[in-house]
């Protein structure tokens, strides 16, 4: 059987009434999970929607549960109580608004919704109306119709027995171009990537995670509960983020996950010291690049390397920095290598392997690769090579010694005067000059080059940045292509639940600059 939560499961300690979570920011917390409560309440929460005899659809797929809530350890439950029950799982950004998830749920047509108590009058209109056949409400504070469900029900569950190629997850990418698509994850996927970084993470006896991520994106429901799930792992669990409860929390925890934003924000907090890290084992960063300069930073402040990874919705994990010492250094502005049994390679425009240190397409293969997009078949075909590979979308390059180097999105690829320009590449330099936060770089229509450079720059909180100033000193360090036609000095930059900067909406704001 290759039901993921089975797997799961046997990983758990011998010792089910150990803590498995501290809930330490819960309403009226903190509260204490042990392992058999997250056994139990899942069984209760399978057996609940088990009962419900929701039939199979015509496709052979099973039924589908859409769930729109905020963080909680009832909802992490939930999630193992769909697995548990053989259904398949859809987790929904709660900050997505009605238009949003009435695409979700109109594409995905789960038979079961589960939302934030607050929202039940306008998420229930538009799951009925889209065919549901029943609509629950989960709470922070523990409350709701599905927990009143399912306290009656039966708290032991024997998981339903699937395949591995057997559907787990469907979840839709962010959408910056054109409609979001639903990526499909079978049991087998995610399975293959969690053992993988077991082993490849080093993950021990008595490690402890701090889990301080949303759960309804790859990196915080996947990889960090999956991580600690399997290697029978306490949990310290933030319902929201807050540097100074991380901080606080470094000298009981071994593992910490985080964006790029939340590394940036424990920077800013005086309480980040060597001794607040001297008990950690490892600090984990994905989803969004790391800047060379938080890299840096939090070495000399945690005395810590951070290891930086590279994943997508529709593959999971791909490739890592080493963390075993004997794997080699962990580097800054890589991500790695690719993980033991996934292939990534690099081709040109044409089909070509890229030698060394020279830009390309980056496509994967592996058992963690999904199997294609929900209702989609045209576009799975697009996004599959006729050998098999997926094609990532994602620009970049291999150094001599196999760490791959991440550029950028190819949609994001600028062409100017029929020059290629890739918009990580400026960034590092801009990123380099003094005054410099961060910056993003752009392309926008121009009558003339077809598309033109521009640049967002964020300053740190001491200096004043002159945009002038800046694009002189680009035009002495690169090539003149390259160089942004216009800088803009702004507070922040846009971005996603997950710190993505999206550049669609930069572009999108600047236009109709040159027109």
């Amino acid at each position: 059987m290759s039901n993921l939560y089975a797997a799961l499961r046997a990983g758990f300690p011998a010792d089910l009434d150990r803590c498995a979570i501290e809930a330490l920011d819960a309403p009226g917390g903190p509260l204490y999970y042990s392992w058999r409560d997250i056994e139990r309440g899942s069984a209760m929460i399978a057996n609940l929607l088990q009962g419900l005899e929701l039939p199979t659809g015509a496709d052979g797929v099973p039924p589908r549960v859409a769930v729109q809530v905020d963080k909680s350890v009832e909802a992490l439950m939930l999630y193992l109580g769909v697995l548990r029950a053989g259904m398949v799982y859809l987790p929904l950004n709660n900050a997505y608004q009605a238009a949003e998830v009435e695409y979700f749920v109109g594409n995905a047509e789960p038979a079961v919704v589960v939302c934030s108590p607050k929202n039940f009058g306008w998420v229930s209109r538009i799951a009925f109306k889209a065919g549901a056949e029943h609509v629950y409400t989960l709470g922070e504070e523990r409350d709701g119709t599905l927990l009143q469900r399912a306290s009656v029900q039966s708290g032991q569950h024997e998981p339903v027995a699937r395949n591995a190629d057997d559907l787990a997850a469907i979840l839709y990418t962010s959408g910056t171009t054109g409609r979001s698509k639903g990526a499909m994850l079978s049991h087998g996927n995610l399975l293959s990537n969690a053992q993988v970084l077991k082993d490849y993470w080093d993950w021990r006896d008595g490690d402890v995670l701090i889990h301080a991520l949303p759960i309804f994106h790859v990196h915080g429901l996947f990889v960090a509960s999956h991580g600690a799930l399997l290697n029978g792992s306490r949990m310290l669990w933030l319902n929201r983020f807050d540097p100074r409860a991380v901080i606080a929390q470094l000298p009981r925890a071994t593992v910490f996950m985080g964006v790029p934003t939340l590394y940036t924000r424990m920077l800013a907090d005086p309480g980040l010291t060597r001794e607040a890290c001297a008990g950690m084992r490892l600090f984990i960063s994905g989803s969004a690049p790391l800047l060379i300069d938080t890299f840096q930073q939090w070495q000399q402040r945690s005395g810590h390397t951070i290891l930086e990874r590279y994943g997508m919705s529709e593959t999971a994990m791909l490739s890592s920095n080493p963390c075993k010492p004997q794997d080699g250094e962990r580097r800054g502005g890589t991500v790695g290598k690719p993980l033991p049994g996934v292939g990534i390679r690099v081709l040109d425009d044409h089909g070509n392997p890229c030698p060394a240190g020279e830009i390309g397409h980056i496509q994967v293969r592996g058992p963690n690769v999904f199997a294609g997009y929900w209702r989609m078949p045209e576009k799975t075909k697009e996004e599959f090579t006729a050998d098999g590979w997926f094609k990532t979308g994602d620009v970049g390059k291999f150094e001599a010694d196999g760490y791959l180097v991440i550029v950028g999105r190819s949609k994001d690829l600028i062409i100017s005067g029929g020059y290629n320009v890739y918009p990580a590449e400026v960034e590092s330099f801009i990123n380099e000059l003094p005054g410099v936060a961060e910056s993003a770089v752009v392309g926008v229509p121009h009558p003339d080059f077809g598309e033109a450079v521009i640049a967002v720059v964020i300053p740190t909180p001491d200096a004043a940045l002159d945009a002038a100033e800046i694009i002189g000193r680009l035009k002495a360090g690169i090539a003149g292509f390259k160089v942004p036609r216009q800088v803009f000095i702004a507070a922040e930059l846009p971005r996603n639940a997950m710190g993505k900067v999206q550049k669609n909406l930069l572009r999108d704001q600047n236009r109709a600059l040159f027109s």
